[in-house]
């Protein structure tokens, strides 16, 4: 193939984002959410943006994995010995209020989770937010979910007794970040629509340090308590705009979620099967085949790209991570294959958090050539990524980056690659759609 010419790129452009018997399940048609970065408002240079986002995906991959992980050991273990690590966090919030009267906040969202869960009064311990923390007493819709609901033995972790007769639980994140108190049911409100009956967790127990930028968390994972599979929708799709873009990202929940032709034309829409996880069964895993790398193709040995038996491995799709990880029987033939290709010396890009740079010449990059790259999935879908998807440039060092790393234990493909490209997951068919699109104009 030939090499892809890379124009105006922009300096360190970062985009790091069944049915139900559920109470507002079939209320709800149709919805539009709009999306905000994490750091849209933090005043930050575009060298800040990029080290903050390599930074928190490097520590998101290093949840995933001890997610991964534990579940693989929890599967062999008698379940009240462990409690499961959760992805937490994300790069993404969604405005929203809860309660009536409504109080409103910005919650982080996450395809890694599930649960749906914001700070409650009275706190025994919470991070400080920028909103009120929610009140149940100041809510006339409030009420908590007994030991005996559902959506309690939904958790993977609850702390019910005898003795007890509210649903409790405790999410704890691989950082250290954790999330206590007990299951609720609360109108929550979404883009002026009102959603009751919401199953969330009013957490007065929240420790750490990667929540702060939202008053909780959002999960749109597959499994039972999150919002997606609560409303009953069937499907939701997001469009991630780049950073530099003012423009907000749209989230669409239900009927919206689709990708249309009048921004994307049919040929251009590719399809590969979603596949599931028993031990992991919120993520959103894809069946990687193949990459190709200007000229050169790779294939990926099953082997090391595959889910285990254990619950490891596998390939998943996430809106959290801004990187994307490749297992380094993938990675080391793709730096191999880029290295031999670009045409620059090789540079330090420790600076930045990412493992393969080069140094870009004096005169820029308008003219810079870089290699084509495209994920194979299955299905004979192809992920063919504009060069801004991932290649950044710091100006201050001159150095010109990879935004894809090497990792063992999962493979993540990360929003970076996303950016302008429509991803709509329909968890009732059990595929993942996507083609490129303006997210702007969407």
């Amino acid at each position: 193939m030939e090499p892809r010419r890379l124009l105006l790129l922009v300096s360190m452009a970062i985009v790091l984002a069944a049915a139900s018997s559920h109470p507002a399940a079939g209320l709800l048609d149709g919805l539009r959410v709009p999306l905000t970065h994490v750091d849209a408002h933090g005043n930050y240079t575009k060298l800040q943006l990029l080290r903050r986002a390599a930074r928190r995906s490097h520590h998101r991959m290093s949840r995933l994995v001890a997610r991964t992980a534990t579940g693989s050991v929890k599967a062999a273990a008698a379940p009240d010995l462990q409690v499961p690590v959760h992805a937490g966090n994300g790069e993404f919030l969604m405005d929203m209020s809860i309660g009536t009267p409504a109080l409103a906040y910005a919650a982080i969202v996450d395809t890694g989770s599930d649960l749906v869960w914001t700070q409650c009064k009275p706190c025994v311990e919470c991070f400080n937010q920028s909103t009120p923390v929610f009140d149940p007493s100041s809510s006339s819709t409030y009420s908590t979910l007994p030991c005996s609901s559902s959506l309690c033995s939904d958790l993977p972790t609850s702390t019910c007794t005898s003795a007890a007769k509210d649903c409790g639980y405790t999410y704890t994140y691989g950082d250290a970040s954790s999330t206590q108190g007990v299951l609720a049911a609360e109108t929550f409100t979404l883009a002026k629509t009102k959603l009751p009956g919401v199953a969330f967790g009013c957490g007065d127990t929240n420790e750490g340090d990667g929540f702060t930028q939202g008053a909780g968390l959002v999960g749109l994972g597959r499994g039972p308590l999150s919002l997606v599979s609560q409303l009953g929708l069937g499907k939701f799709s997001y469009c991630l705009t780049s950073l530099d873009d003012t423009s907000k990202s749209p989230l669409l929940l239900g009927s919206l979620a689709a990708i249309s032709t009048d921004t994307a034309s049919a040929a251009a829409i590719q399809t590969t099967p979603l596949i599931k996880n028993p031990s992991q069964p919120s993520f959103y895993y894809v069946t990687l085949k193949a990459l190709t790398v200007g000229s050169t193709r790779i294939p990926l040995p099953g082997s090391a790209f595959a889910v285990q038996d254990d619950g490891t491995g596998g390939v998943i799709v996430d809106s959290g991570t801004s990187i994307t990880y490749l297992e380094l029987q993938g990675y080391r033939p793709l730096k191999k294959a880029f290295a031999a290709q670009m045409k620059l010396p090789v540079a330090d890009g420790s600076a930045v958090g990412l493992d393969l740079c080069f140094k870009a010449p004096a005169s820029g990059v308008d003219d810079v050539e870089v290699p084509k790259l495209v994920l194979h999935f299955d299905g004979g879908a192809d992920l063919d990524l504009p060069a801004e998807n991932y290649m950044v440039l710091d100006s201050a060092s001159g150095a010109l980056c990879l935004t894809v790393m090497g990792s063992r234990g999962l493979s993540i493909i990360g929003n970076f690659q996303q950016q302008n490209i429509q991803f709509v997951y329909d968890v009732d068919k059990d595929t993942l759609s996507f083609a490129p699109v303006q997210c702007a104009k969407l």
